[in-house]
């Protein structure tokens, strides 16, 4: 069993596997915001909730296809961003990208053993790692933006 057969059974549990990822990164905010962003579904109220679910639905779309690294940089700089802002140390805000082979095999164990051949779920496991790679690159590339802001702020504070 190959390549195909595993991201059938990953694309037809895509929203549990989904929701629990976003679950996930919740768990990383802040516990009187996690209610806020699990529960409030429109986008207008609650658009850090509305932003992460879309970005995360992104990247696990591009999990079962070829990783398009412009796309992936999109979906995450949507999550990262915000968690770049809440000030969390980089192994917490990107926590979310690793959970993510857990939750896999939790929701697909029955199907990775009746597959025997775990080369795809070896592969899959591969291009979460580079996810997790391409979302340190993101997360350092926000951090930096913000230093930068924080100083010309000084600068513009200590000449004003």
């Amino acid at each position: 069993m190959g390549a195909a057969v595993i991201r059938v059974h990953l694309a037809q549990k895509r929203s549990v596997i989904v929701q629990e990822w976003f679950d996930r990164i919740v768990k990383t905010y802040p516990v009187n915001s996690q209610q806020f962003i699990k529960e409030h579904k429109d986008p207008f109220a609650n658009p850090v909730g509305s932003s992460i679910l879309r970005a995360m639905e992104g990247l696990y779309e591009e999990l079962l296809r070829d990783m398009d690294t412009p796309k992936i940089t999109e979906h995450l700089d949507s999550v990262i961003r915000i968690q770049a802002v809440q000030d969390l140390p980089p192994s917490r805000a990107l926590s979310f990208i690793p959970s993510l082979k857990g939750i896999i095999r939790e929701e697909l164990k029955g199907e990775i053993r009746e597959m025997g051949d775990r080369e795809e779920l070896a592969a899959l496991e591969t291009r979460i790692d580079r996810l997790a790679l391409l979302a340190f690159d993101c997360y350092m590339k926000c951090r930096e933006k913000i230093y930068d802001m924080r100083v010309k702020e000084l600068k513009k504070q200590r000449s004003g």
